[in-house]
């Protein structure tokens, strides 16, 4: 049998010991680079006192990660399909060990962010080969479960960014949490390439002048976001990025649209219900993340609370799908998928509401409480059956691009809500004082609530019945393909 085949139908390909070191590989893999999403967070404050760093460049060591992971991710996946998933897999690993040291000793802001860049780049190869290797070598009736496993490992390394990166810099420096990867990624890199099986995928199509557009167009977009506040939003180094970059995701589409062998094939966005789950994921992770990005910098300049205090405060937000998912999971299989999604998202927009409302200097915790709660309710309540509900949507050979799709347009989400919030915060408010940076929080979280609410409202553009009829109507036959961009 050929590599490019799929596995057969019954038994695993590989025998108990391979897959388990498949499985160790790639949860540890997708640990360290999940966990560096968030992990940058709580020692915002650090890296600004110790670099000198203004709120733009703060900014961009989170988006330098966000912006390359996003717009590689599904380049990560092809690149995979067509030279081997365990090479780049191995590959991804190594960038981001190299990519992990380079942050570790950087010297400045600029160094900083371009080893974040780096860092998302081999993200990029990460998380969807992760997947891909691991449902390859466990057999189809035990795939439920590794997925399972696999999704909460993902789930895990986003819920304890915050709190391992305020407990690293309370015991150390902020550039431990970086030094933090490098043993891990030099075990993980011989650790792939002996221990997992080669495979390439039936995709192999590299798609590098889509790549390059969106890649250079969203960099633009956001570039100019991000200078707006600071040199003014009619200066040319603003407009000038803005309107290349709105050209530039204009010619990514219309190529997309011409392309043999598209990165993102345009007729995926005439399914109602896979552009409703992509534009309401990505309008989520703008409102929450933007709003993360400042309430972890809330807690600690504010409130005076230590990087771990801020870390753990946090956490009845970050870690409550892993108290809800076992109760949403049935659920959703008892009323469907749509009514959690928008709930959900509604409950986000609730939560960021109460902390536009209760913010202030000397708010006590137990206030800020419910907020949290509600917060992290609607995060479980969306991501729980967002997956089942995307793979419903699509035919089975489409669901790897569908997938990488809704992974890359939540990344841009994120990039965008960090941008357009930090702008409004510098415009109303700064860092010279608690109640100078509560007039710029407020509403800055006022935007990220009508963030989350639009995503809502596009989330009930979902069809009512998609899960059922979809999977009635596409039931597979046999084994389906392996997905390539999951």
């Amino acid at each position: 049998m050929s590599e490019n085949q799929a596995p057969p139908a019954n038994g695993p390909r590989t025998d108990k010991r391979t897959v388990v070191w498949t499985f160790i590989a790639s949860s540890f893999a997708l640990f360290m680079a999940g966990l560096d999403n968030l992990v940058v967070t709580t020692a915002l404050p650090s890296i600004r006192d110790d670099l000198g760093a203004d709120i733009s460049e703060l900014e961009w060591t989170v988006n330098g990660y966000t912006l390359s992971f996003a717009v590689l991710l599904m380049l990560g996946a092809a690149l995979g399909d067509r030279f081997g998933r365990r090479r780049v897999f191995a590959l991804g690993i190594g960038v981001f060990t190299i990519a992990s040291a380079l942050a570790a000793i950087a010297p400045d802001t600029q160094t900083l962010i371009a080893a974040r860049a780096i860092q998302g780049a081999g993200a990029a190869a990460i998380l969807p080969l992760s997947l891909t290797v691991l449902t390859r070598a466990v057999s189809p009736e035990k795939r439920p479960m590794a997925l399972g496993l696999w999704g909460g490992v993902n789930g895990l390394s986003i819920a304890l960014g915050p709190l391992v990166g305020g407990a690293i810099v309370e015991d150390g420096s902020w550039q431990w949490i970086f030094w933090l990867n490098v043993p891990l990624g030099l075990i993980l890199v011989p650790l792939t390439w002996f221990k997992v099986e080669e495979s390439r995928g039936p995709n192999s199509r590299l798609d590098l002048v889509g790549t390059a557009l969106i890649s250079l167009g969203m960099l633009g977009l956001v570039f100019g976001l991000v200078r707006g506040e600071s040199h003014g939003w009619s200066n040319a180094t603003v407009l000038g990025p803005i309107a290349a970059g709105l050209v530039l995701v204009a010619a990514f589409v219309a190529y997309e649209r011409r392309a043999p062998q598209p990165m993102l094939p345009m007729t995926m966005f005439r399914n109602r219900a896979f552009t409703a789950l992509t534009f309401s994921g990505l309008l989520m992770f703008a409102g929450v993340f933007g709003s993360i990005f400042l309430l972890t910098q809330y807690l600690q300049g504010v409130q005076g609370f230590s990087p771990l205090g801020a870390g753990l405060r946090i956490l009845p937000w970050t870690a409550m799908p892993v108290f809800i998912a076992p109760l949403a999971g049935p659920l959703a299989g008892r009323i469907g998928g749509r009514p959690l999604v928008i709930a959900g998202l509604a409950l986000c927009a609730s939560g960021l509401a109460w902390f536009a409302l209760v913010a202030s200097p000397d708010v006590t915790y137990a206030q800020q409480i419910p907020a949290l709660v509600l917060c992290g309710l609607g995060m479980s309540l969306y991501f729980i059956p967002t997956a089942s509900l995307l793979m419903a949507s699509v035919d089975t050979d489409e669901q790897g691009v569908a997938s990488g799709a809704n992974n890359a347009m939540r990344e841009l989400g994120g990039v965008f809500g960090v941008a357009v919030l930090a702008s409004v915060f510098s415009a109303n408010g700064g860092f010279a004082s608690g109640q100078n940076f509560v007039d710029g929080l407020v509403p800055a979280l006022w935007v990220g609530v009508v963030l989350a609410g639009l995503g809502s409202i596009t989330a009930a553009l979902i069809p009512r019945r998609a899960e059922k009829t979809v999977t009635t109507a596409r039931q597979p036959t046999n084994t389906p393909k392996l997905p390539a961009g999951v």
